[in-house]
Order: structure tokens, then C-alpha cells, then sequence
């Protein structure tokens, strides 16, 4: 596969991550369409870009059918799945104020996890309908976990279990799919500067980017970007989940 001619929809794309690899892609030339619940940045970063918007909800099935089938005819066809949507839960299994807040844990469970996994399932169904290349290729799925999946902290265990699910259905997945030419990846990011931590104070950012080993700063989404773009070329990598963190391990 190559991105100047891969069709993607990027989930999470209006900002972070996922907006990134929306703007990666398309400066290489591939068709793109964003994948958000914010209409208002999603519909500003396709206009700017050159792609398609549509709003979806990753956790509902109606959603992402009728996002895939919009993205489908806007770019004539669906190679690539980058899913990039997800949330960060912050919060002790027992705290001061008691047990962890099982709705906070289930709705990271149900955006992180299961959101990726409706999302890869139903593209892949649209990507099985495609010709195959030369080697048998009709696609890949890109998935986000987090270096969180293998050392997660304190105050990490709904998303760490989240992550840890993503990593652990990438083999599985990517054997499902093997009979229809469809590749299965996953990214486990270390600390990189989303929205998400771009609202930190200074100091504590300095913190952060000092634990790295080297080098010794956040991650910038355009590397995660770059990565997803290398995967999407490589056909030879499949069923894997690779860790892009500056070797940082978590104590």
C-alpha cells in the first residue's frame, strides 16, 4: 500500500493524535475523512485539509455505519482505519471518597476499547469487498494503545485496562483478517503533547518530559503521525504493537 493512493478515515481526528495523521496523510496525498463527536473542529480541520467530516459516535453501531458508508462515497473506497478516538480516566480503585466510580470505568471501557473495536470490525467489513494488490492486500487497521497497556499508574487502572484490551486483540484480530488481506497494528504512545496534557502547567510538562530517557521531551503527534504512515506502507508489518515513547518505562 502506498499513502498516496490509501483511502482512511482517521477516528478522533479533529484534534491530538488523530489530527495529526489526518494532516500526514493528506499532505501525502491519500483521500481522508475525519471521524469526531466535535462537529465544530472536526468540520474546520476537513475544510482546511482538504477532506471529509463526518460526526460519529464510536460506541454506537448506527454511528460508525453510516460515517464508513459517507467516507466510502466521498472517496470511492475504504483501505485504512486509524483509531485515534479515546478518553483518560484519572482516578484511584479506592480513593478518599471511596471506590473507584464504576460509570467513569465503564465509559472508558466503552470509548477506548469497544469504540476501536466496532470501528475496526465494520471497516474491515468494507475493506474485505476490495480488489486485492498484488501480495493480497485490502487494507489495514491501525489501533492507539498506550505504554499504559504494560505499566500503567496510579489512578490508571480504567484506562490502562483499555489500552491493555487493544493490545491484546491486535494478534487475534490481525489473524482473523489475514484471509482477507487485512493487516492489524496497534501504537502504544508514551507522553505526548495532546490536548490532554497541552493544559498542564508548565512546570509539570517540564516534569514529565524530564522522565523520558531520551529524548528528554514530550512526544509530538506529528511522530505518531509519521509511524502510522510508515505502517500503512509496510506491508510486512502485521500483529504487532509498537511502542513509540523515547524508552521511557513508568515507575
Amino acid at each position: 500500500m502506498l499513502i498516496s493512493t490509501t483511502k482512511a478515515i482517521v477516528t478522533g481526528g479533529a484534534s491530538g493524535l488523530g489530527e495529526a495523521t489526518a494532516r500526514h496523510l493528506r499532505a501525502g496525498g491519500a483521500e481522508v475523512t475525519l471521524l469526531d463527536r466535535d462537529t465544530a473542529r472536526g468540520e474546520a480541520v476537513a475544510a482546511e485539509i482538504g477532506a471529509t467530516f463526518a460526526e460519529t459516535d464510536v460506541t454506537d453501531e448506527a454511528s460508525v455505519a453510516a460515517a464508513i458508508a459517507k467516507a466510502r462515497d466521498a472517496m470511492g473506497g475504504l483501505t485504512c482505519a486509524v483509531n485515534c478516538a479515546g478518553i483518560a480516566t484519572g482516578e484511584k480503585t479506592l480513593g478518599k471518597d471511596g471506590p473507584h466510580n464504576l460509570d467513569a470505568f465503564q465509559r472508558t471501557i466503552d470509548i477506548n476499547l469497544l469504540g476501536t473495536f466496532n470501528v475496526s470490525r465494520l471497516a474491515a467489513a468494507e475493506m474485505a469487498q476490495n480488489a486485492p494488490e498484488p501480495d493480497g492486500a485490502r487494507g489495514v487497521i491501525i489501533n492507539t494503545a498506550s505504554i499504559a497497556a504494560f505499566d500503567g499508574q496510579k489512578g490508571q487502572a480504567a484506562y490502562a485496562a483499555s489500552k491493555g484490551g487493544i493490545v491484546a486483540m491486535t494478534l487475534p484480530m490481525a489473524r482473523d483478517l489475514g484471509r482477507e488481506g487485512i493487516r492489524v497494528m496497534a501504537i502504544a504512545p508514551g507522553i505526548f503533547m495532546t490536548p490532554m496534557l497541552a493544559g498542564l502547567p508548565q512546570d509539570v510538562q517540564g516534569q514529565l518530559a524530564a522522565s523520558v530517557t531520551n529524548p528528554a521531551r514530550l512526544g509530538d503527534p506529528s511522530e505518531y503521525a509519521r509511524l502510522a504512515g510508515f505502517i500503512i506502507e509496510c506491508g510486512y508489518l502485521n500483529g504487532e504493537v509498537i511502542r513509540i515513547d523515547g524508552a521511557l518505562r513508568m515507575q
